[in-house]
C-alpha cells in the first residue's frame, strides 16, 4: 500500500509552500492533518481538502508534545515549517535566534524522536524534511538560518541510515529560489540573469517523489543552481567569490531588508 494513502502529518501547512503541498498530498491522503500556526487559512483548506487541522507553534516545546498526541498514528511525516532568522548575528535578538532553532531543527527532531518508534514496530513509515540549498551552501546575511538548514540536513541523512533496515524511509528536500510563496518570493528580491526560480507546485512533487521513491534526496532548483551549489559546497571560498559576483551581498540584503519590514 502507498503510504501517502495513510495518515500523513504536514507543518507549516499555513503557508504559500505547504499549501501547495497539500493539494498535491489532498487526492491520495487517507487522513491528512494540516498543522501550522494560522487558523484562519488552516480551516478553510481543510474544508476545501477534506483534512483535519491541528493548530500549533512549534517554537513552544509543550505545543510540539501536544500535535504529537493529537495527530494519532502517523504514516508519513511532513516537517516544511520553517521561519526566517535574516540578518547579520549581531543584529540577531538571541530570542529571534532561539526561535528560529526551535522551529527549524529542535521541532523536526523532536516529532522525529516521538512519531519513530510506532513506524518501527509497524516497520514502515517515512519522514521528509524540508531544509533548503542554504542547507548546503552557505550564504550572506543567514548564518543562523544556515546554522538550521546545514543542520536539518545533516539529520535527515544520518536518520535515513540508522532507520534504513527497519522499514522506515527518511528524505531531505532543498528548495532553492521559489516563486509565488516563501521567504524568497516575498522578499521581493531580483535575481541576475541565468539564475531560475522553481514554484511550491515543484516542492511538492519533490515531497511526493520523495515518499513514493524513497529518495535521500532532491534538489528543486534549475540546473544552473543545483551545479553552483554543489560547487560551492566543495570549495565554499570560490561558491562565495562567484556568489558576490553574481550580487548574493544584494540579495541577501534586499530579503534581510523585508523581513525586518514585515515583521
Amino acid at each position: 500500500m502507498n503510504l501517502l494513502s495513510g495518515s500523513v502529518l504536514l507543518t507549516g501547512a499555513s503557508g504559500g509552500i505547504g499549501q501547495a503541498v497539500a493539494r498535491a498530498l489532498a487526492p491520495q491522503s487517507g487522513d491528512l492533518v494540516l498543522s501550522g500556526r494560522r487558523r484562519d487559512v488552516l480551516e478553510p483548506l481543510a474544508t476545501e481538502l477534506g483534512a483535519r487541522v491541528i493548530t500549533c507553534d512549534l517554537s513552544l516545546r509543550e505545543e510540539v508534545e501536544r500535535l504529537v498526541g493529537a495527530a494519532g498514528q502517523v504514516d508519513v511525516l511532513i516537517a516544511n515549517a520553517g521561519v526566517p532568522a535574516s540578518g547579520e548575528l549581531v543584529g540577531l535578538a538571541q530570542d529571534e535566534i532561539d526561535r528560529m532553532l526551535e522551529v527549524n531543527l529542535r521541532a523536526p527532531v523532536a516529532l522525529a524522536r516521538a512519531l519513530a518508534p510506532a513506524m518501527l514496530r509497524r516497520r514502515r513509515g517515512h519522514m521528509v524534511f524540508v531544509s533548503s540549498l542554504q542547507g548546503k551552501a552557505a550564504t550572506p546575511l543567514s548564518s543562523v538560518y544556515c546554522a538550521s538548514k546545514f543542520g536539518l540536513r545533516g539529520f535527515a541523512l544520518a536518520l535515513r541510515e540508522d532507520l534504513r533496515a527497519h522499514g522506515v524511509g527518511v528524505s531531505v528536500v532543498l528548495p532553492g529560489f521559489i516563486r509565488e510563496a516563501g521567504m524568497f518570493a516575498e522578499s521581493g528580491a531580483k535575481l541576475p540573469p541565468g539564475v531560475g526560480t522553481r514554484s511550491p507546485e515543484d516542492v511538492a512533487r519533490a515531497v511526493i517523489a520523495a515518499v513514493e521513491h524513497d529518495r535521500a534526496e532532491i534538489d528543486v532548483a534549475p540546473m544552473g543552481l543545483r551545479l553552483g551549489t554543489s560547487i560551492a559546497s566543495i570549495a565554499p571560498a570560490l561558491g562565495a567569490a562567484v556568489g558576490r559576483r553574481l550580487g548574493s551581498e544584494r540579495i541577501a540584503a534586499r530579503i534581510v531588508s523585508r523581513q525586518r519590514d514585515d515583521g
